[in-house]
């Protein structure tokens, strides 16, 4: 009796853009794809920030991953954590002893945050690259309001003040829509606090905000974050963060318990167990096709990609970039399959946008795209489309473009939810040294009480691998 020959394997770590993306452009070729990630999800990176800022419900950016690929016959998915690769077996090893064998392999397990060494910040900031430190985020500021709301003195000590480190899109977007839920939102559910007190400060090492956009766009940027009332310190670096307050280089000390990092991203710690070589960063050296030297079957694509430009310059990691990776990758594989020739990656830019707040936008488009610059309210609503566009699933999409319509019309948002599962403040002697930013939802507290503060292990999520 004959048998069909075997099918190649074509494994992929990751369910990220690059993930995805290259998984399914594969859809129609005679191979076998299986994904792995930690997470049975696809978390939609743009717009985690909305869920810490009340805006957005966890299930609006995040998407079931085998419900996505439910007509792609030749897919699996397989949720687990990598943590080697044994190049000469083509196998992977995961969490747990088991092995998964592969004849094509994409690495695409993302970026963890890059604290560049300041002490403090792995203890003491919260990260926003998963939905559990999206929530951590928005349940730890509602319960500093309630505190404050307990005893508005506290407000006076900085309880209430933001520190958000990082002026590129994702600090920038962070700040305008925190901004916005202190003077529009908040002040109805507290009445009794003065919130004009709280503080948002944004700093940024470089004398300007939004590294990659033209003068005019981040001059408009500035202008209307310290118009909404968000302190800037550009030109700005810390130096050290303690639980309740951060310091500044030039020796100013800000009284916060709320540091959020986005200050860039290094790649993810996967790669210390590949035996690969690097670029800065810690990202993945390729060939010019994105595969590996000396391994054509084996790809790094998305965050984890050391891909450059006609330069040499690095490619920014960014969404646009991995999407393109896992569709040339994917292009790549086939025609090995064919005996052809592989092609060196070309990154097509098509442009550039963020959004400041309510109304107000930045969009650079490319030359494609007739070099538009779109700036206040025409930005924002091409910001809105463009990620109401890619972001995957229908519900997913009505959802999220239901609650942006609510949140503009009543000035609310009805996602004011402490769901961390961290204790109540009643069952908190006391909570004034609580800054666990990354703690998983289904861990217990770390502390109860002063006493067992001590013994408690401060517990950090891993990222998707």
């Amino acid at each position: 009796m004959l048998y069909p020959p075997k099918r190649p394997r074509v494994v992929i770590i990751g369910a990220g853009f690059a993930g995805l993306y290259a998984a399914k452009a594969l859809r129609r070729d005679p191979v076998e794809v299986l994904v792995i990630d930690q997470n049975n999800y696809h978390t939609f990176q743009p717009l985690i920030y909305q869920v810490a800022t009340a805006g957005l419900e966890p299930g609006d950016v995040a998407h079931n991953v085998r419900a996505i690929f439910h007509r792609q016959t030749n897919f699996a998915f397989r949720q687990a954590t990598v943590t080697g690769v044994d190049w000469e077996g083509k196998t992977l090893e995961l969490a747990g002893g088991a092995r998964e064998a592969f004849d094509y392999l994409i690495l695409a397990a993302g970026a963890v945050y890059n604290d560049f060494g300041v002490p403090g910040v792995q203890e003491h900031a919260f990260f926003l690259k998963s939905l559990t430190e999206a929530v951590n985020i928005r349940s730890h500021i509602l319960r500093q309001l309630e505190r404050a709301s307990a005893d508005p003195t506290l407000v006076d000590q900085g309880v209430l003040n933001i520190v958000i480190v990082g002026g590129g899109p994702t600090g920038v977007e962070m700040a305008g829509a925190l901004t916005e839920l202190f003077s529009r939102v908040l002040p109805q559910d507290y009445p009794e606090l003065d919130l004009a007190k709280a503080k948002i400060i944004l700093v940024e090492t470089m004398d300007h905000l939004l590294p990659p956009y033209s003068e005019a766009s981040r001059t408009y940027a500035e202008t209307v974050l310290r118009e909404r009332g968000v302190e800037l310190r550009l030109g700005s670096t810390l130096t050290a963060v303690r639980p309740h307050e951060v310091e500044l280089k030039s020796g100013e000390v800000i009284p916060t318990q709320t540091l959020i990092w986005a200050a860039g991203v290094r790649g993810h710690p996967l790669v210390d167990a590949l035996g690969v070589e690097l670029e800065r960063g810690h990202r993945i050296k390729v060939n010019p096709d994105l595969s590996l030297p000396g391994r054509p079957f084996a790809f790094a694509a998305g965050d984890l990609a050391g891909s450059k430009d006609a330069s040499g310059r690095l490619h920014p990691q960014v969404a646009p970039v991995a999407i393109q990776h896992g569709k040339h990758i994917a292009r790549t594989i086939r025609r090995q399959l064919r005996g052809q020739p592989t092609t060196a990656f070309s990154y097509f830019d098509k442009g550039s946008m963020a959004i400041i707040g309510r109304n107000a936008g930045v969009a650079e488009l490319s030359r494609a795209f007739l070099g538009l610059r779109l700036r206040g309210l025409l930005g924002w609503l091409a910001w809105l489309f463009i990620h109401l566009i890619y972001l995957p699933g229908y519900q997913n999409r009505f959802s999220a473009f239901f609650n942006w319509v609510y949140n503009y019309l009543t000035f609310d948002r009805h996602s004011r939810l402490i769901t961390d599962m961290r204790p109540a403040l009643s069952e908190v002697t006391d909570t004034s040294h609580q800054v666990v930013p990354e703690q998983r939802v289904s861990e217990p507290p770390p502390r109860i009480a002063k006493r067992e503060a001590a013994a408690s292990p401060r517990r950090r999520e891993p990222h998707p691998t």
